[in-house]
C-alpha cells in the first residue's frame, strides 16, 4: 500500500518493498533486497519483551543501487533515509532511522545500527557502525572495523574498536619495535 517507485527503477526478483516506502528514479535493487521491514525495536515489559511499533518509512533517493540480500529497516518514526547516488554491496544491514549521505559506498556485509547518521562515507567490508552516532563527510572505515563513537569529517578509522590510522599503526608496530630494541639491548 502507498509505495512510490520512481521512473527507470529496476527491482530484480524477490525484492520486497513494504507499505508507504518510497524509492527514487533510476535505482537498482538486486535480488532479495528488503525495504521497510520492521526495525529491531523491543522494550522490557512485565511479561518479557514487548514489540515497539515501527511506524516510519524508508526513503531512497535517486540513482541508488542496493546489492543482493541487503536490508533497509523501516524507521521507528520518521524515516530511514538513503540519499542519492549511494552504492551498496551485497548483504548490507541498514537499521531503523539511519541516514546515509549522498554518494556513499557501503561494501559487503556492513552493518549500521539504528539512528546512526552518516555523511558521504566509504565503509569497507564487514564494517560495523554503532547506533546513535554521527560519521562525518569523507570518513573512511577499513574492513572489519567496529566504530563505537562518532567520527569527525575526513577521519580514517581502523580496527575494533575503530581508532585513527596513526593510533592503529603505532599500536600494531609497537611490539616489533620492542623486539628490535630488546635485540639491541642483548647485543
Amino acid at each position: 500500500h502507498q509505495v512510490k517507485i520512481g521512473a527507470g527503477t529496476i527491482l530484480y526478483p524477490n525484492v520486497t518493498v513494504m507499505y508507504r516506502c518510497t524509492i527514487g528514479r533510476k535505482c537498482i535493487l538486486h535480488p532479495g533486497v528488503v525495504i521497510g521491514a520492521d526495525g529491531f525495536g523491543f522494550v522490557p515489559g512485565p511479561q518479557g519483551l514487548v514489540k515497539v511499533p515501527q511506524t516510519g518509512i524508508v526513503q531512497i533517493d535517486d540513482d541508488v543501487e542496493l546489492g543482493a540480500n541487503t536490508t533497509v529497516d523501516r524507521a521507528r518514526f520518521g524515516r530511514t533515509w538513503i540519499k542519492s547516488n549511494v552504492k551498496v554491496d551485497d548483504q548490507v544491514m541498514i537499521a531503523h532511522n539511519v541516514v546515509i549521505g549522498e554518494s556513499s559506498i557501503l561494501v559487503a556485509q556492513t552493518g549500521i545500527a539504528g539512528s546512526a547518521e552518516l555523511g558521504r562515507v566509504v565503509l569497507g567490508a564487514k564494517a560495523g557502525i554503532n547506533g546513535h552516532i554521527t560519521i562525518g563527510d569523507g570518513v573512511q572505515v577499513a574492513g572489519t572495523s567496529g566504530v563505537v563513537k562518532s567520527l569527525p569529517a575526513g577521519a580514517i578509522a581502523l580496527g575494533t574498536p575503530a581508532e585513527s590510522q596513526r593510533e592503529f599503526m603505532a599500536r600494531h608496530t609497537l611490539p616489533s619495535r620492542f623486539e628490535k630494541l630488546q635485540k639491541k639491548f642483548e647485543a
